[in-house]
This record gives C-alpha cells, structure tokens and sequence, in this order.
C-alpha cells in the first residue's frame, strides 16, 4: 500500500473533527462509520481515508489518527485516557472548544498584524530611494537591499514554525530540547508549562471521575505531558502514594508554576470526597489564564511590532544626514 503523508491540519481543521466526531460518540455511532461520515477540507481526505482504513486493520483509533497526522501526541495520549475512562465524548467537545479557541485568536492576531506588515513593505521600498536616486546603489542592488531583510525575516519565521510543529508532533520521549528552551523562555516558558500541568490534572480529574484508581489513572495522565523535566517530577507521584501518602502529600517536594493554587484545590478535594471536581476547576481556571494570555499576546504583539518598524524607519531617516545641516565651503 502506497505511504500516505501525514496530514497538517490547522486548529480550525481539528476544531471541525472533534466537534463532528463528538456529535457522533453522543448519537453512538460506530467509529468507523463516523469518520467515514466527517466532513473536512478536500486536502485532508486522504490522511481521513488513511485513518479508516487503519482501524479496519485494527489498529486503536488514537495510534491510527496519529500515524496519519490528524491526531498530535498530545491529542492521542487524551484521547486514549478518555476511551479507558468511557469519557470520549466529552473530551472530544473540550478538545473541538480549546481548538476553535485558537483558531479565532490565531486569526485575529494575522489581522491585526497586516498593518504593522504593510507599513514595513512600505518601509522597505521606501527607505533605499535616495540611495538609488543619489547613484549609491544600482537597480538590483536597491531590489537586493529591500528584499534582503524580507528574506531573513521569512527564514526566521519558517525554521521557528517548523521547530515548533516538531516538538508537537515529537513522540513521547522526543523532543526534548526544545521543550527544554521553551520552559526557560520568559513569557512563554510559564504558559507552556501551566498548558502541561493543565493537561496534566485535568486527564487525571477525567479518569479519577470515571473510577480509575489513583495509580492506574496517574500513568495515563503522566502520558500527555510534553515537558521531560515536569513528567519526571510528576511520575514521582506514584511512588509516594503508593507509600500511603496522599496526592497532595505527594506534590509538596515537587516545583512547578501554580502548585500553591493546584494543591489547596487538591488537599480540599481530598478531604471533601470531590477530588474529581476539584481538578476540574483548576484545569478550568488554568484555560481561563492560558486564553487570557493568548488573547494579550494578540494584542500587544502587532503593537510592538509596529512600534519596532517606526522605530527602524526613524532610525533610518535620520541616519541618513536628511537632517544634518550642510557642509561649509
């Protein structure tokens, strides 16, 4: 059988599958007989046939979507604990909702991102003129000089989107180096960590509501975490427990974003008998701070931007003597 190559969605393409195929678990359809009845872009069917073929080998629904690249790692380790917990469908809305989310701020950051790019086109063409006017450049050295910084610009971005599409699509165990710059980062070190961590604790308030026991439902959980060293500090969770600590117990040696808020919310739980519950509102509260620094970034990245170009273009003027007084005789 000819390879087919792996599919590559957009977040409004995953958004579209998971909210058709959630619609489907609910009506109990076969899963064979949803996927064949998923409506997706033109480009994506054959990764869709691809898929339903492998299931009819027997291949697991996670692994087959996965191999076909319309399931990321991260998507097949939920998608797995979901199936063991008889949670399918509600994971596949939250994973249609958290998809559609990023669809729309991805989309709104690119129009509003179109400005600060225009003004630099502009900018680019621009700037050079008197040097070509003045003979100090020839045509192609003038063509070279503005589209040398569009060039390098375009690199930067296509090698970043490719690390980055790597790292997602990394197997489990792989990868690591990038994830290992992306925790160190800043501002968007803290955001990819809190993701894991609420990744994390809500697939393990999933599978503790559907009646896994602790020890069986931690490993699951442990799965969809993207970071090494934070999968190495919460595998140690199993250990301790099984030595009759409890989860909170358990958290109290181990250092991550957030873990004063993830184990008060633990340790009332655990008290209460809603320890479910209480890991579900931390994932809950944990979207609401991730979505509210998605929607910053989208604001405030086109105004740097903009602010860095009429920077440059400042720069650029008045290095260019335009404003310096003439020379004496």
């Amino acid at each position: 059988m000819p390879r087919v190559p792996a599919a590559n969605p957009s977040a409004a393409n995953r958004a579209q599958l998971f909210s058709q195929l959630a619609a489907m678990e609910r009506a109990g359809l076969p899963l064979l007989q949803a996927l064949a009845t998923v409506q997706l872009p033109a480009a994506l069917a054959p990764a869709m046939a691809h898929w339903r073929r492998q299931l009819e080998q027997g291949r697991e629904l996670a692994c087959a979507g996965q191999l076909c690249g319309l399931l990321s790692p991260l998507d097949a380790s939920l998608i797995r604990a979901a199936q063991a917990s008889g949670c399918l469908a509600t994971l596949l809305q939250r994973l249609a909702q958290g998809y559609g989310h990023q669809a729309q701020q991805r989309a709104a950051l690119k129009s509003r991102l179109m400005m600060p790019l225009a003004v630099l086109l502009l900018a680019l063409f621009i700037q050079p003129l008197p040097a070509l006017v003045g003979g100090q450049l020839t045509p192609a050295g003038y063509l070279w000089h503005c589209l040398q910084p569009l060039f390098a610009l375009a690199l930067i971005y296509g090698v970043g989107r490719w690390l980055w599409r790597r790292n997602e699509r990394a197997a489990e165990g792989q990868g690591a180096l990038l994830g290992t710059l992306l925790a160190r980062l800043p501002l968007l070190g803290d955001f990819y960590l809190r993701s894991n961590l609420r990744d994390f604790f809500a697939t393990l308030g999933l599978l503790l509501e559907a009646g896994l026991p602790m020890l069986d439902a931690l490993p699951r959980a442990c799965a969809t975490l993207r970071s090494r060293p934070l999968r190495a500090q919460l595998e140690s969770l199993a250990p301790r427990i099984q030595a009759g600590q409890s989860l909170a117990q358990a958290l109290a040696p181990l250092h991550f974003p957030g873990k004063a808020v993830v184990q008060g919310l633990i340790g009332s739980g655990e008290a209460s008998g809603s320890l479910p519950a209480s890991l579900q509102r931390y994932a809950g509260g944990e979207t609401e701070r991730l979505d509210s620094l998605r929607e910053q970034l989208a604001l405030w990245l086109p105004r740097l931007f903009y602010a860095a170009v009429l920077l440059w273009m400042a720069q650029g003027i008045l290095g260019s003597g335009a404003f310096s007084p003439p020379a004496l005789p």
